[in-house]
Formats: structure tokens, C-alpha cells, sequence
């Protein structure tokens, strides 16, 4: 029988272990902590159930990816409207856009300035040539000097830390799918929104006990067809000198090791290398150090009250708030209960031991209280409980020229015998949990009758992952 261990418990680590089981594989899941998810997990949080950070299921999944979430959550998938906001120049604005919100809500000088940008970008010679492209070049190209001074470049340095000009213009393709005013006016218009309609405008999909049960979901079945899932359990190495890749684990005070046909693996490439235990070049190993990620810490806070706001979830694109989103999960369900409490999620982006990370509970709770106080949006219930997550790998940091080194990488990788890599973390991408799941269906499709994998049809499938537009 054909077997596969997969290193990673999240929606892409889940998703392939379920395919393979239900294909007939033998397969074992090693997942370092004590719960399934990733990032795309939840927890019960004073009797309300809230994800890590925002979390909602688009769209624009995939037919597959959504039919096999449909079929393990039933009736608890639901379909949600969406009803956010962005604090811009002052105001308060509808996230999605709408225009009748624009009209009536935005700062007459966005307006004007978006005015004037669109009226250069109609007038001929005006197009840039003969500078590096950069996140920073091709939005101002797209969108003009007023949307992305005001919106994107805040945002971007907040989100990343880094100035928008040391951004990767492929951040650009992956992150803004209206790259030009024009797209942008007409993803406003009735049918303009984002392939799927008038129909799938404004909603999103969201299950009704959080977003983490797409991932227990995921679990249950695996199991029910036969994986056997280890969680609190780290893989210290990967041996490949062998004719069988063998996995050498560690849980709590006890090793083991586990010998395997394929390594499907979704933890961070960059570990990954580092876990491998066969000749790694010193080019490769340059590579691996230089890719970066962007740390995240979430602050949550338990009031006694109904609901904070209506809304479900605030964009501050300014940095004179210390968040870049506030979501209030309770408004993502259509559950009511708890009554007379509801939770607020702050992301504050930083990178691992700066001072946000090493802040205390306390500091940074306070920090969000503030920060919702200048926005107009004061805390006035108590808040009943403080509670912090920490997440080390929360996006990949693509500045100008990662690109050629995670080629030399992925090249790497790509070409060991036993092992494939992929989801966000083995990928390198930022990724939405509907491609998480794309892509491990992709790579159980790849695997052939006897073991191997087929790394034509999976290239071929990489050509289709770098398509993927984030969805916000």
C-alpha cells in the first residue's frame, strides 16, 4: 500500500490527508501543536467562538474546494453578508465599496484627488519606462498617487514593515486584484464583482462555529477514513539516504521515527531545509536565511456587552492606529449567543523579539483601547478578559529581488526525491485557505499508483497556484 506522511495539520495538511485516505493511502499527519488549524483555527473565547484574525471563506473558491467543504459542514455553512468598513482621511467608509457609501462618506480632497489621477491616466505619455518595477511603481501606475498614498501604502507598511518601494511587484499581482482605476470603478458597478457576479457580491461563507471548523471538519474525516493524526509532536529531521524517507519526531520527552513512501510537507519551506538531512548546498542555505516573514500578534478583548459595533470587521489603513484590522467574530455567524458578551480581534503586525512582540498582555491591550478611542470607537463596557496570540510565521515578507532566492529554493526542494512542498507555508505565498485546499487536492492528484509523484502534472499545477489572487 502506497503511504504518505504529511508534516502540517492546517487546511492544507488536513485536506491532502483526507484525499489520500479516501484514495486508499496510508497516511500519518505530525503536527506540532496541540491543535489542528494553523492559522485558520478558532477557539472558545468566554463562551464566543473566534478565529485568528479575520477568517472567511470567498466566493471565489474553487467549485471543487467548495463542494468538499459543503459536503462535511452541511447547513453550518453558512452564507454571510459582508459589512465592514475602512477608517479613511477621517471617515468611515463601507468595506466592499459601494458607491452611494463613496459619494456620500468620502473626503471631498480623496475624491478630487482620484479625480485628477484618473483624468493623467487618460491623457497619452504618461506611462513610466525604464524604472524597476516595484509594488510601489505599479500601484501608483494602476491606481494613481491619491489611493495609494492614502489607502495601500499605509496599509503596506503596516502590514509588512518595510517601504513600499522595497515591496516585490509580484506583492502587487497577489494582493490588489484592481490593479487600475478602471477596474476598480467597475468592481463597484451592479455584476462587477470579482468573477462571480452580482450574485456573489458582497458575501462571503463562513461556518457557524467559527472558521476553525472547516479544519475540524477536516479532522473528523481524515480520521473516519483512516488517517492517524499526532499532534504536539515536532519532526527534528528528515532522513533521505535511504531507499524510504524517514521522518524522526519528538514528542514531549519521547523520539521516534517514521518510516514513509512521500513526505508531504506544509510547514515553512525555509524549515524545512534546515530539517533535511542530506547535502545542502551553501547557495541553498544563503537562500533559505534571506526569506523573511512578518510576524503577527492578535489582541483579544472579552466585553460584556451584545456587540461592539454592527459591523463585522474595521480597516485602519493609518499609522496612527496601531492595528491594521479589528474584527468582531460574533458578526461573522448568525448565532446571538453568548448574550451580553461579544470579543474584538486587533492584528498588530511586528516582526519576532521587536517591542510589539515582546509586549505584555496588559501593554498591548491598552495600546488597542486607545487606538479604538481616537478612531471614535471607545471601549465604554468592561473588558472581561485579556488574551493574546502570538503568530511567528504570519505572512512571507516579499521584498525587491526575493524572488531569484526562492527560486534557488524551491528549485531545491522541488528536486529531493520523497518530499513535495506546498500550501502557504511551503510555498512561500500568501495564499487564501480556499487555495490551501486547492492546492492539496492538486497534489494528491500527483501522486501516482505506485508512490511516486508526478512532477510534470505537478509543475504544471504550480503554473495555475501563480494565477492566485489574494482575497481580502
Amino acid at each position: 500500500m502506497t503511504d504518505v506522511t504529511v508534516l502540517g495539520a492546517g487546511p492544507a495538511g488536513l485536506a491532502a490527508a483526507l484525499e489520500l485516505a479516501e484514495s486508499g493511502v496510508s497516511v500519518t499527519v505530525i503536527e506540532q501543536q496541540n491543535h489542528v488549524g494553523g492559522n485558520a483555527t478558532s477557539f472558545d473565547f468566554g463562551g464566543v467562538h473566534v478565529d485568528y484574525g479575520s477568517h472567511r471563506l470567498h466566493p471565489a473558491s474553487p467549485p471543487q474546494v467548495l463542494e468538499r467543504i459543503r459536503s462535511l459542514l452541511g447547513e453550518d455553512l453558512l452564507t454571510r453578508p459582508r459589512h465592514g468598513r475602512i477608517r479613511l482621511m477621517g471617515r468611515w467608509i463601507h468595506f466592499p465599496l459601494r458607491p452611494v457609501d463613496l459619494l456620500l462618506r468620502m473626503h471631498p480632497r480623496f475624491a478630487t484627488g482620484v479625480g485628477i489621477d484618473l483624468t493623467r491616466k487618460l491623457l497619452p505619455g504618461r506611462k513610466t519606462n525604464g524604472v524597476d518595477p516595484t509594488f510601489a511603481t505599479i500601484l501608483e501606475q494602476g491606481l494613481g498617487k491619491t489611493i495609494c498614498n492614502e489607502f495601500y501604502f499605509p496599509y503596506a507598511r503596516k502590514i509588512w514593515g518595510i517601504e513600499p518601494e522595497e515591496i516585490s511587484p509580484i506583492q502587487a499581482y497577489k494582493r490588489v486584484s484592481a490593479g487600475s482605476i478602471g477596474k476598480m470603478l467597475k468592481r463597484l458597478m451592479p455584476g462587477g464583482g470579482g468573477g462571480g457576479g452580482a450574485s456573489t457580491k458582497g458575501i462571503f461563507y463562513y461556518p457557524r462555529y467559527g472558521f476553525g471548523q472547516i479544519s475540524q471538519a477536516l479532522l473528523a474525516a481524515a480520521i473516519k477514513a483512516g488517517a492517524k493524526v499526532h499532534l504536539g509532536t515536532s519532526v527534528s529531521r528528515i532522513r533521505l539516504s535511504g531507499e524510504r524517507p524517514v521522518v524522526e519526531y519528538r514528542k514531549d520527552s519521547e523520539t521516534g521515527e517514521h518510516e514513509t513512501g512521500q513526505v508531504y510537507s506544509t510547514i515553512p519551506v525555509t524549515l524545512l531545509s534546515k530539517l533535511v538531512d542530506t547535502n545542502v548546498p551553501d547557495n541553498v542555505r544563503a537562500a533559505a536565511e534571506s526569506l523573511e516573514f512578518r510576524s503577527m500578534v492578535l489582541v483579544y478583548l472579552l466585553l460584556d456587552q451584545d456587540h461592539f459595533t454592527e459591523y463585522d470587521a474595521h480597516y485602519f489603513p493609518g499609522k496612527d492606529y496601531p492595528f491594521t484590522r479589528i474584527s468582531e467574530t460574533k458578526n461573522y455567524s448568525d448565532r446571538s449567543e453568548p448574550a451580553g458578551r461579544t470579543s474584538l480581534c486587533a492584528e498588530v503586525p511586528c516582526f519576532i523579539d521587536d517591542t510589539i512582540w515582546k509586549a505584555t498582555d496588559d501593554q498591548l491591550a491598552r495600546r488597542v483601547s486607545e487606538g479604538l478611542e481616537l478612531a471614535g470607537l471607545p471601549i465604554t463596557s468592561n473588558i472581561l478578559e485579556v488574551r493574546v496570540k502570538r503568530i511567528p510565521f504570519a505572512y512571507p515578507l516579499f521584498t525587491v529581488g526575493y524572488e531569484e532566492q526562492f527560486s534557488t529554493l524551491d528549485q531545491w526542494v522541488d528536486g529531493l526525491d520523497g518530499i513535495l512542498s506546498f500550501g502557504r507555508q511551503g510555498l512561500y505565498v500568501h495564499d487564501n485557505t480556499h487555495h490551501a485546499i486547492y492546492m492539496a487536492q492538486a497534489a494528491v492528484e500527483c501522486l501516482r499508483p505506485d508512490g511516486s509523484i508526478d512532477r510534470d502534472a505537478w509543475h504544471a499545477q504550480r503554473k495555475i497556484f501563480e494565477t492566485h489572487v489574494v482575497e481580502d
